[in-house]
């Protein structure tokens, strides 16, 4: 039934004689003295002061890394086993020729015509254009140029997958045997992906390598691992949900769930989850999040101030815990609603509680006149302060992607 909008002065009397009964300031003072534990949350400006100190010593952090050291196969192209090479040599002596085209063979030699066997394995261009060179002065020629082109590289054949733009086999030189040269190959990684790259060696069956490329130390290890092999797998993993637990004095605790990266405030997730609860009125919340070191860090938010906009309204991160707990406030006006209001009989005729009918009285316009006279009948203790910020808050669906 629709809650009436006046109530006789005799059930309002009988209300206040409850609240005058003799068990009700011994259980008014039992709430108090359990309510009045000590506190151990934080307030939200240390909280951010900490976050603010943590991302300043992960950028010393960061500065004070030493660069990659990658391994000797990954500088510059060495030739090697497989490659085919157009060698010219030119000399005043002779017309100029075309380019002689040759393969290195298993012992990492070339064949050339007249001077015969030429080893380059291991070399760089200009140091094989040397070696040529010095296998014809003199003697074939009085004086030559050398000039050494690589037409077709032996190159490894690395099997990428996950979230990347061209999952498939993905061809590299030589000098590109690493996870970036890999993952570039097979066309970058798509915005579903999370920087955790996993490396399974066709060579070492069980051998499982994993590295988060976002992070620079594990970046510098990747870099310096042994060289990729053909067969290879390099699996780019997808990010999570950015998933956060919503719990308390709401309407709807449950996981919000978002897509990965999406930024949500305090306020969001408390709108997501149908706003506060109206029978009661909560005005602090506790946030709980898991720090890189493994400790729980609780942060005492002011909901009131937050929905003013007088305190921060906290980025929550992947993970965050936000709950609304109960406090002294909340516990009177549970006693309030399940003791008064039904003693007196008013839950016979209201299909609201005692407390959730005073804000409903006023986001409906208790501001006119007289309308005041029953909120202090139904306060004399003075302490029903209303949120009605808070309590306006209203879900809105998520988009497609985040319900995935």
């Amino acid at each position: 039934m629709g809650a009436r909008s006046k109530m006789s002065p005799r059930k309002i009397n009988s209300i206040i004689a409850l609240l005058r009964a003799p068990f009700i300031p011994v259980y008014l003072a039992f709430l108090f003295t359990v309510g009045c534990k000590s506190d151990h949350r934080i307030s939200i400006y240390d909280f951010l002061a900490m976050q603010e100190q943590s991302a300043a010593q992960e950028s010393e952090r960061i500065a004070a890394l030493p660069p990659p050291q990658p391994d000797q196969y990954l500088g510059k192209y060495r030739i090697g086993q497989g490659d085919v090479l157009a060698v010219t040599i030119t000399s005043a002596q002779v017309p100029a020729p075309a380019p002689v085209p040759v393969r290195v063979d298993r012992e990492g030699n070339i064949e050339l015509p007249i001077v015969g066997t030429v080893g380059v394995s291991g070399m760089e261009l200009e140091d094989a254009e040397d070696a040529i060179r010095k296998a014809y002065v003199p003697r074939v020629y009085n004086d030559a140029v050398a000039h050494v082109d690589l037409t077709t590289p032996d190159s490894t054949n690395v099997l990428v997958v996950g979230t990347v733009a061209t999952p498939g086999l993905v061809p590299l030189k030589r000098n590109e045997r690493d996870m970036l040269h890999a993952i570039v190959g097979a066309g970058g990684v798509t915005t579903d992906s999370s920087g955790s790259a996993t490396l399974r060696r066709i060579r070492k069956p069980g051998s499982v390598e994993k590295y988060d490329l976002t992070d620079p130390l594990q970046l510098n290890a990747a870099l310096a691992i042994a060289p990729l092999e053909s067969g290879d797998i390099l699996h780019m993993e997808a990010a999570r949900p950015n998933t956060v637990y919503v719990g308390g004095l709401v309407n709807r605790a449950a996981p919000q769930y978002y897509s990965a990266g999406a930024r949500v405030t305090a306020l969001q997730a408390l709108a997501g989850a149908n706003g506060l609860r109206t029978d009661v009125t909560p005005k602090e919340g506790t946030l709980v999040r898991r720090m890189p070191d493994g400790r729980d860090v609780q942060v005492k938010l002011d909901l009131n101030r937050m929905a003013r906009g007088e305190d921060p309204n906290i980025v929550l991160a992947e993970g965050d815990i936000l709950w609304v707990p109960e406090t002294l406030g909340t516990k009177v006006e549970e006693f309030i609603n399940r003791n008064i209001f039904l003693r007196a009989g008013i839950s016979v005729t209201y299909n609201v509680s005692g407390i959730e009918f005073l804000n409903r009285r006023e986001l409906q316009g208790s501001q006119t006149a007289g309308g005041s006279d029953l909120q202090d009948s139904f306060d004399p203790l003075g302490f029903l302060g209303r949120n009605a910020a808070l309590q306006t808050l209203t879900a809105q669906p998520p988009p497609a992607a985040a319900r995935r």
